[in-house]
């Protein structure tokens, strides 16, 4: 007997599936909470609730992270040098200093427009290889001759041992600025991904598991090692991405929405015939525009762990994170009893860090550049939680708001506070934890609110299941005005959205909300079976999904029945007729889709490859098109 081993390392929690092949049972499961900085130590944890006996079987594991998303939201990746050749916007902004912008370059054609500036390259590298860990190239329309970008590429592997990335390898889209931040962002993750994928291979070993591992890339696609150690900007996001996977195979269907309730935040997004709903944009992160491939998603921030707090007789609901009074009251010797003892500031004070209900702890975050008023508060704050007042009284005065901002931006220390986690504790629809610390801060913000701690929870739950709903309708209606989505689903009209497609629920106790949700909509709404752990099994049955895109242009508009170039991911190649050009597109578009999924360990007969056509040409044109646009989408199963 064979099994396979999914593995999800969220915001929150990383969790683990372990699947039997021969039926694709889920077999057992199990949660842990995700480690910062090093997410090894929380998949450790996650594996660690398998039975031994079942991963000597485990013949292949899956992984989905937030490794890389972390790293450029932290700006804790490596040093690059970039080097861009052609006609670059220097106006623009690029995420390092050591750049550099040369001749060279191409039209939109592939013919060059300048020759390549090879001895500026060469000083350049020479000054800066020792600064950086890899390099960054790109070239002005190198997806139509990627040339100057592979001479560049060359010369840097003869003077150095760094490693380089080229933007026509990431991206075959038009966006020269786009295309190199892409391939800059992939270089600073090199060695993280490298780091990590090498510590995944020593757990695996330790445990004498014999496996293939693969990795979950965000258009939900899956990718092989060495595709993930070239391309780990690739997987950033890969968690949204496994929600959708997932929510498809546990609930056994196709097309349908997928609302992923995190500890963080709440995603909507949307499968069509088992193929994710991809971006046009491509992915942002980091405030960087890419051109990596990825779900469309909606996002709002309000997740299970959202921080719950009051101020002027409001109750407001995040954006920021926290971690829940119920988990606290477990992991802290004590915290119950001070939770009993809470003090109220003065109102007057009140915001988002300045609660009764809010607490913090030292995190072990190395510790960089404090400010003399951040290296104060930080003395008073250690590895048991402090409130406000504990805080007040040791300093002597209240601590800036402001500096607790700052710290927790440091991830200097942690906040603990009454969440929607705790408000499920309140009203007894989850006991994962301590419900006794949940109710004790709900009773506070009731009191605050003239209420009592039932009733706010009840109307809690209900404004998190409407935001579920409205996210959902947001995502379904792109362009309508949200003010009138946000009417209808507050029932303020004699009307109610009809879903015509099904409704995933994943994430923890989402069970909890799937009446409230469907209060506020007409849909068919499905928890499935293991919902608590959907993305780690969305990490394990993502498909081998390759897009190829392949374009043919007439060499000269003035002879359009001769000389025909052909433009692919391998370069520009030039045909004397349009039928030969045509023939070569379709056969090496698929050669390159099946080696590609040969390259993920999935056999040819496991692909299904399906290929669009796309023609322009002008109206009343009887020569062959202007341009043919040849897209290659091949479907593997693992």
């Amino acid at each position: 007997m064979q099994y396979s081993l999914g593995i999800d390392a969220g915001g929150t929690y990383t969790d683990a599936i372990l699947v039997r092949d021969s039926d694709r049972l889920v077999v057992t499961s199990n949660k842990a909470l995700t480690t910062y900085p090093d997410l090894i130590e929380g998949i450790k944890n996650a594996i660690d609730g398998i039975d031994e006996s079942y991963l000597e079987k485990v013949k292949l594991v899956s992984l989905s992270t937030t490794l890389a998303t972390n790293t450029v939201l932290e700006d804790t990746g490596y040093p690059v040098g970039l080097i861009l050749a052609g006609d670059h916007n220097v106006e623009k902004d690029f995420p390092t200093n050591d750049i550099l912008f040369v001749s060279g370059g191409h039209d939109h054609m592939g013919e060059e427009m300048a020759p390549l500036d090879v001895e500026s390259v060469k000083h350049f590298v020479q000054r800066v290889q020792d600064n950086v860990s890899a390099f960054a190239v790109s070239s002005h329309f190198s997806i139509r001759n990627p040339e100057h970008e592979l001479r560049v590429k060359e010369l840097i592997m003869k003077l150095t041992d760094k490693p380089v990335v080229c933007g026509h390898e990431l991206s075959q889209d038009i966006g020269a600025y786009e295309r190199s931040v892409t391939a800059y962002l992939n270089a600073q993750l090199l060695p993280v991904g490298k780091h990590f994928i090498n510590a995944i291979i020593a757990e695996m070993k330790r445990r004498r598991m014999n496996a293939r591992l693969i990795m979950l890339k965000c258009d939900g696609s899956v990718v092989g090692i060495r595709d993930a150690l070239e391309r780990p900007i690739e997987t950033i996001f890969s968690g949204p991405a496994a929600s959708l996977i997932g929510a498809s195979y546990l609930a056994e269907i196709g097309t349908c929405a997928v609302v992923d309730v995190g500890g963080t935040s709440t995603d909507v997004s949307m499968l069509y015939e088992n193929v994710p709903d991809l971006s046009d944009a491509g992915a942002v992160v980091g405030g960087w525009q890419t051109k990596v491939k990825a779900i469309h998603m909606e996002t709002s921030a309000m997740g299970g762990d959202s921080h719950i707090w009051t101020k002027d007789k409001k109750v407001y609901i995040g954006p920021r994170r926290v971690e829940p009074l119920c988990l606290a009251a477990v992991k802290y010797k004590g915290f119950l009893e001070k939770l009993k003892r809470t003090v109220v500031p003065s109102r007057r004070l009140f915001d988002e860090n300045i609660q009764p209900t809010k607490f913090f702890v030292r995190t072990e975050h190395e510790i960089v550049d404090l400010t003399e008023n951040e290296e104060m508060v930080l003395s008073v704050i250690g590895s048991d939680p402090v409130s406000f007042d504990e805080m007040s009284t040791v300093l002597k005065k209240p601590p800036s708001s402001f500096v607790l901002s700052s710290l927790i931006k440091k991830r200097l220390i942690q906040a603990i506070g009454f969440t929607p986690t705790d408000v499920l504790h309140v009203l007894g629809e989850y006991d994962e934890w301590n419900s006794e610390a949940s109710k004790l801060g709900a009773d506070v913000i009731a009191k605050l609110n003239n209420t009592g701690k039932y009733e706010l929870s009840a109307s809690l739950k209900k404004r998190f299941a409407r935001n579920m709903a409205f996210g959902l309708m947001s995502y379904l209606l792109p362009g309508v005005d949200g003010s009138g989505i946000e009417m209808i689903v507050d029932g303020k009209f004699k009307a109610k959205f009809d879903v015509e497609v099904p409704v995933v629920l994943l994430g923890g106790p989402v069970i909890a909300y799937k009446d409230d949700v469907r209060s506020f909509i007409n849909a068919e709404v499905i928890v499935p079976d293991h919902a608590e752990v959907g993305n780690a099994a969305g990490a394990l049955f993502g498909k081998g999904i390759k897009r190829i895109e392949i374009m043919i242009k007439p060499e000269s508009v003035n002879n359009p029945d001769r000389d025909f170039f052909v433009f692919s991911p391998d370069g520009r190649l030039k045909f004397d007729t349009y039928v030969q050009a045509l023939s070569f597109a379709n056969d090496h578009g698929r050669s390159l889709t099946y080696s590609y999924m040969s390259e993920c360990g999935i056999r040819e007969s496991n692909v299904n490859v399906t290929v669009t056509e796309k023609h322009v040409s002008p109206e009343g044109w009887r020569h062959p098109p202007m341009e043919s646009k040849l897209t290659f989408v091949g479907v593997g199963i693992i």
